[in-house]
């Protein structure tokens, strides 16, 4: 066994959120060994969208193209119903989307019929344009809102007697049941590479979930992923917490079979042979990653489910 949970995402837009694909993709990632599906969140795309994301070196969202995007908890719950095993990871829920009563019941629902299964990936989304749209709070003051949100989440999920008052939610008097089957609550991982994102997993979170492949702050490496890593265990200790408590996760867009080369025109972590990329997840464990997301997508679902078979039968038991 190799110690590490590899999960991959479940398809949400393109060609391949075809019902048939959807099932075929999640059935088989539970028969192959994976421990993770992961669903991403768009409400809707703009067509004009000046925002900068993250992820790429230019700065343009790839999700643009076509404007597809199936709903974040409904398909999560689908997922839920087709699996039995796997954890099933919100990668990255835009907190302030929704309501946080709403989104909580959600959450918690989909917690029970799956037999506590939910790990509540949040972040605080990057686009200004769909934060309009929907009239989600003010996109300025997101930070403020999804810290505000998760302690509403964490409250109505442990307290039977759940109240709460702030500038962006204001309630009190409410029966909420049933809350979910994992205890204290389902595990909340922090997306985001930034010193604010560390801090709110010092502050609220029981997990940290960055992403590799932010050019500002890249995570590339084994050992750029632990200067991150004592980074945030500076923060959790300032908070009086035990880094101990803090699960580690990574996602790895940028997986591949074909070597690619990274900023420093070396080969890329978790791309090339199977044995370049057992030994990267080697590396990655020794620092404390538990979790590691993969891209497995092709073109098509057989290019898809071949690349998923590839992982296990080449590189796992490499490990």
């Amino acid at each position: 066994m190799s110690g590490i949970n590899f999960g991959v995402q479940v398809p949400h837009r393109g060609p391949m959120t075809d019902p048939d694909c959807v099932r075929a993709i999640v059935t088989e990632t539970e028969k192959l060994g994976y421990g993770t599906l992961i669903v991403s969140d768009h409400i809707v795309v703009p067509k004009d969208i000046s925002s900068r994301y993250p992820y790429s070196e230019e700065g343009s969202f790839p999700g643009q193209a076509g404007g597809e995007c199936m709903e974040q908890l409904t398909l999560l719950a689908y997922v839920a119903a087709l699996t039995s095993k796997v954890k099933l990871l919100t990668s990255v829920m835009v907190v302030p989307h929704r309501e946080p009563l709403l989104a909580a019941k959600s959450l918690a629902t989909t917690d029970q019929l799956s037999g506590g299964r939910v790990i509540v990936g949040c972040g605080t989304g990057w686009m200004r344009e769909e934060f309009e749209a929907i009239g989600a709070p003010d996109f300025d003051k997101r930070g403020e809102v999804t810290d505000d949100y998760i302690r509403i989440f964490k409250k109505v999920w442990t307290d039977d007697d759940a109240a709460h008052d702030s500038p962006y939610s204001k309630f009190s008097n409410i029966t909420f049941q049933p809350k979910p089957v994992q205890k204290p609550h389902p595990p909340i991982w922090i997306g985001g590479e930034s010193g604010r994102a560390q801090r709110r997993v010092a502050e609220l979170g029981d997990g940290w979930y960055p992403l590799g492949a932010n050019p500002r702050s890249p995570l590339d490496s084994a050992e750029r992923y632990a200067a991150g890593r004592d980074r945030l265990y500076e923060k959790v200790e300032a908070a009086g917490r035990d880094p101990a408590d803090i699960a580690l996760g990574y996602n790895a867009p940028f997986h591949s079979q074909t070597e690619t080369k990274n900023r420093e025109c070396g080969r890329l972590i978790l791309t090339g042979s199977a044995a370049d990329r057992a030994a990267d997840i080697a590396s990655l464990k020794e620092v404390g990653v538990g979790t590691i997301i993969l891209n497995v997508h092709g073109q098509t679902l057989p290019e898809t489910l071949d690349c998923m078979r590839e992982f296990q039968e080449e590189v796992v038991p490499l490990l």
